[in-house]
């Protein structure tokens, strides 16, 4: 069992900085594969990144990348989301999820536990 918190979201202007953190409790942390997930109101739940066990493999959707950057410290149970160059249309609640297995890490369905997420709303 792996408990996920999010902290990090806000209010933040057009063109702004976030930096999302997620802290896992547990002491098995390095065995999952991380994933970072958001979901605006009236839309579906849209992967954001992933990032492997030991962080060497990185995953990004289309929308996202060049401008979010996930990482990952194994000895804090932690996994992290910069998000720089905001725009409006990432506005949404990000969620972390864990996956303990080895499928794809885009579909949220392979992913086994979730945090509560953090809103993040992006003003134009």
């Amino acid at each position: 069992q792996v408990k996920l918190v999010e902290s990090g979201g806000g209010l933040v202007q057009a063109g702004g900085s976030l930096k999302l953190s997620c802290a896992a409790s547990g002491r098995t942390f390095s065995s999952y594969v991380m994933g970072w997930f958001r979901q605006a109101p009236g839309k579906e739940r849209e992967f954001v990144a992933a990032i492997s066990r030991n962080g060497g493999s990185t995953f990004y959707a289309d929308s996202v990348k060049g401008r979010f950057t996930i990482s990952r410290d194994n000895a804090k149970n932690t996994v992290y989301l910069q998000m720089n160059s905001l725009k409006p249309e990432d506005t949404a609640v990000y969620s972390c999820a864990a996956d303990q297995g080895y499928s794809t890490p885009y579909s949220h369905r392979v992913y086994d536990y979730w945090g509560q997420g953090t809103q993040v709303t992006v003003s134009s």
